[in-house]
């Protein structure tokens, strides 16, 4: 298949990740590639195999106290039986996160991923955007305004809903998105030429 396949595997505590993770969506479908959105606290049979047959699994969490969500660590402790059979070996892989504060560990969570990613045999895919917000001429409203390069990172108050979602952070993640859709057409392209 020319067309590649990405899916975003997160989990949403109280929205906010889910509005990131729909964000991601977002950009991978305007590059072009299929998409899978899976909410691993629910996940079903059939999404496993969605994610067994991807080319991408984008990895997304709140950051709770230093890491990724519990509902997320258990997903990821289910994986366990792909990386004993290597299902997702020379997959691509990249991460995005949210907490309350501006930092909030969340270069834990985003090490976290690579991590797993790393330990199954993936390929991880960085955010590939310099920071902003990091100059007197800057503002909140750059992309990636809180400066990870890892992968996507945002931040919402503790005492808003989805709407304290920052647009700069949802254009983040949607770029990610991008991203990760163009990288996935230049990995599947690759293979498919090496296989031809």
């Amino acid at each position: 298949m020319n067309v590649p396949i990405v899916s975003i595997a997160y989990h949403s505590g109280y929205g906010h990740t889910a509005v990131l993770a729909e964000a991601v969506q977002r950009g991978v479908k305007e590059a072009g590639a299929v998409v899978n959105l899976i909410a691993v606290d629910e996940i079903t049979y059939a999404q496993w195999e969605q994610l067994d047959t991807s080319d991408v699994i984008v990895f997304g969490s709140p950051t709770y106290m230093g890491t990724a969500s519990a509902a997320f660590h258990t997903f990821a402790e289910a994986t366990s039986e792909r990386w004993s059979r290597q299902a997702w070996k020379d997959k691509l892989a990249a991460g995005f996160t949210n907490s309350a504060s501006k930092a909030g560990d969340k270069q834990s969570t985003l090490q976290y991923y690579a991590t797993l990613a790393a330990q199954h045999g993936m390929h991880w895919i960085s955010l590939g955007m310099h920071g902003g917000w990091n100059s007197s001429k800057g503002s909140e409203n750059d992309l990636n305004r809180l400066g990870f390069f890892l992968g996507a990172a945002a931040q919402s108050n503790a005492d808003q809903g989805t709407e304290g979602v920052t647009g700069s952070d949802i254009a983040t993640a949607e770029a990610l998105g991008r991203r990760v859709a163009e990288a996935a057409a230049t990995w599947v392209a690759g293979r498919n030429a090496r296989a031809a």
